[in-house]
């Protein structure tokens, strides 16, 4: 006797978009988060790459070139403050858009401000919240990219 489903899914996230909406660096030590993380953006047509913890994130960043990072806080080597901390110190990736995806607590949120965050995500999420901030950071990527492009040009 076969398995029956005992919900249906969700339009939303039961087609692949074609065409990429960009690239997404997701950075969190449980694997099932990650993965869970990577589905959900994929489904809405984001290219991702991910890693395990900040350290790991410090050393993909500019071979991957994302166009947002998503970032789990608590992380061996290298947690989520410290690595957006030092994305916000390097001048390649200081404008680089960055969402933190935790707990959110107070603390949490005043630390990732002063890490330079842009955006908070608490956990457990809901996945058409996780998009919509994720393509919001994008979207604000592709407009500080065309300014500077604007602005270097010659009158």
């Amino acid at each position: 006797m076969a398995k029956s489903r005992t919900r249906g899914l969700r339009a939303t996230y039961s087609r692949v978009v074609p065409g990429a909406s960009g690239r997404v660096l997701v950075v969190d030590d449980n694997k099932v988060i990650r993965q869970l993380i990577k589905v959900n953006l994929e489904l809405e047509g984001f290219e991702v790459v991910t890693a395990s913890d900040g350290a790991e994130c410090l050393d993909i960043v500019h071979r991957v070139q994302p166009d947002a990072i998503t970032l789990d806080v608590v992380m061996p080597r290298l947690d989520g403050f410290g690595a957006a901390a030092q994305l916000r110190a390097d001048p390649r990736t200081r404008h680089l858009p960055v969402a933190i995806v935790s707990a959110c607590t107070q603390h949490e949120v005043e630390a990732g401000i002063a890490a330079g965050v842009d955006a908070f995500l608490a956990k457990p999420f809901e996945p058409a919240e996780l998009v919509r901030i994720v393509r919001r950071l994008v979207e604000r990527k592709d407009r500080r990219g065309r300014k500077g492009a604007s602005a270097g040009r010659g009158a």
